[in-house]
């Protein structure tokens, strides 16, 4: 017999030392599998639990949006317009337009309160809610719209302000500031210092009109003035037509200054003083109240807040977890 012969049979593995390896083989498979189907869990639990907490936020904020649709009894109707009047936001037409509608239409609201926080913005958002308070007077002739003012209501706040049937202040709020503006900077003397050469091509001679690095001329601003003052008038106007004869006119009143609410009252451009509840209890007879002011939804703040790539981001992620939950 050969020395190979004799030395083979070690070189195999013994039955016991075959059944040790596999057994700590098994284990640890077990032991990945069992970690992996745990991570999956939690995986799924979080993903249910975010769909959750969305789905819940959503229903109740639409929930509360819509409180004024289950009101059928005597209330009446708040809009708060807090922040500047612009495009987008509180102040907004597409925001406060279609709260005003839904205050004159609901057959349950026996006055609209109006209450203004505003330093003034776009005279075009403020005309076209002026505008719409003015048609809708007119159309519920029985149903009043009363301003209140807590701190300011400015400029275009009280362009809004000015179509109300009262206007109601605290003695301390800020009223009035009846102009318009235009704005910007001027960098030309700047850039000679500097030796920066600004290189701008237009076709039309006015076409770089307001740029802040080329220099402004006469006729430019002869043509803004023109612009601003054609936009003051209307203005004045508005505020002539919405106070008629209870206003006191002064040299100074459509000058661009403001007034404590005290003097306001005594100029005409405000009625009495009262609260948002005052108004509602003393004036319109009811302590009922809804607000109407209508708000963003859920997904719009959380992508204003967050930006819209991360806003997108979460929602796909949501989305690719109830698919793999659903599968």
């Amino acid at each position: 017999m050969s020395n190979d012969n004799i030395d083979r049979p070690s070189m195999l593995p013994s039955p016991s030392k075959d059944g040790w390896e596999r057994t700590v083989l098994e284990n640890l498979v077990f032991a990945t599998l069992k970690e992996q189907r745990t991570q999956r869990r939690w995986g799924i639990f979080f993903k249910l639990l975010t769909f959750a907490i969305v789905i819940f936020s959503i229903w109740q904020f639409s929930d509360l949006s819509n409180t004024e649709a289950e009101i059928s009894g005597r209330h009446v109707a708040l809009i708060n317009i807090d922040g500047a009047i612009d495009v987008h936001g509180n102040g907004a037409a597409e925001t406060v337009i279609p709260a005003l509608n839904r205050a004159y239409e609901n057959t349950g609201s026996v006055g609209v309160i109006l209450h203004i926080n505003s330093p003034g913005g776009s005279p075009v958002q403020a005309g076209m809610i002026n505008d719409e308070i003015g048609r809708l007077r007119k159309i519920y002739p029985k149903k009043p719209l009363y301003v209140v003012v807590e701190e300011v209501c400015a400029s275009g706040g009280y362009y809004i302000a000015a179509a109300a049937d009262k206007i109601y202040v605290n003695k301390a709020s800020i009223v009035g500031s009846i102009g318009v503006l235009m704005d910007g900077f001027g960098f030309t003397g700047l850039m000679n210092k500097v030796g920066v050469e600004r290189r701008l091509l237009t076709a039309g001679e006015n076409k770089g009109f307001m740029d802040p690095f080329s220099p402004q001329t006469d006729k430019q601003k002869a043509y803004a003035k023109g612009m601003l003052n054609e936009i003051h008038q209307q203005f004045i106007d508005v505020v002539r037509k919405g106070r008629g004869k209870r206003l006191k006119e002064t040299p100074d009143m459509f000058s661009g200054l403001f007034w404590s609410g005290a003097v306001a009252i005594k100029m005409g451009l405000a009625d009495d003083f009262g609260t948002v509840d005052t108004v509602s209890r003393d004036v319109l007879k009811t302590t009922e109240m809804i607000d109407y002011t209508q708000h963003e939804g859920l997904p719009e703040r959380v992508l204003k807040k967050f930006g819209a790539s991360i806003g997108t981001a979460a929602i796909k992620s949501v989305w690719q977890g109830m698919q793999s939950v659903l599968r």
